[in-house]
């Protein structure tokens, strides 16, 4: 593919997570008006609305992929491995805010990655909390949905503009809480 054409196809995909998000039902004729794209473009790469959601949540789980595999979170010391996957997940999630876990229900290949990454994180945790970096008397799955929580904060107030000082206040917070000490 061609850089002009990788490009355009970015931007779709980029543009058209962010739409999808406010709306599901935009069309794709508002996706390539917002990201200053032909219409023309979009349907030459995209059949639909659905071909194009499909195409956000693969490019969105192949992402997660590649920030967990960075990441190492099943060898990198705890605390530079849960910098490396919040400041590449804060970069995922304001670069396709698509909300993936309702969107791959329809999807069983879709939803198993899903799955994957959640017992990845999960296992990733455990790891920390035996390591006694994270509490290990949490209720079960409160660490995943805390993780989840403060990811999606920062995201929102952070964009896509310094996914790496998000990544240190939620590494400060998780492994240090806050209080003042």
């Amino acid at each position: 593919m061609r850089a002009d054409a990788a490009r355009n196809v970015d931007t779709i995909l980029q543009t058209g997570a962010r739409l999808l998000a406010q709306d599901p039902s935009t069309s794709i004729a508002t996706i390539a008006a917002e990201a200053g794209i032909s219409r023309r473009v979009v349907h030459r790469r995209f059949t639909g609305r659905e071909a194009l959601l499909d195409a956000v949540i693969h490019t969105k789980l192949d992402a997660i992929d590649a920030v967990l595999s960075d990441a190492r979170l099943d060898s990198a010391p705890v605390a530079v491995a849960l910098h490396r996957f919040i400041e590449g997940i804060i970069t995922v999630v304001c670069r396709y805010p698509i909300d993936q876990d309702q969107m791959c229900r329809d999807d069983a290949a879709s939803y198993a990655r899903m799955l994957d990454h959640r017992k990845r994180i999960a296992a990733f945790l455990q790891r920390a909390m035996d390591q006694g970096l994270i509490r290990s008397d949490l209720p079960g799955g409160m660490a995943e949905a805390l993780l989840k929580q403060i990811v999606g904060l920062l995201a929102r107030q952070f964009s896509d503009h310094d996914p790496a000082r998000a990544a240190d206040i939620a590494v400060d917070t998780i492994l240090k809480g806050i209080g003042d000490n």
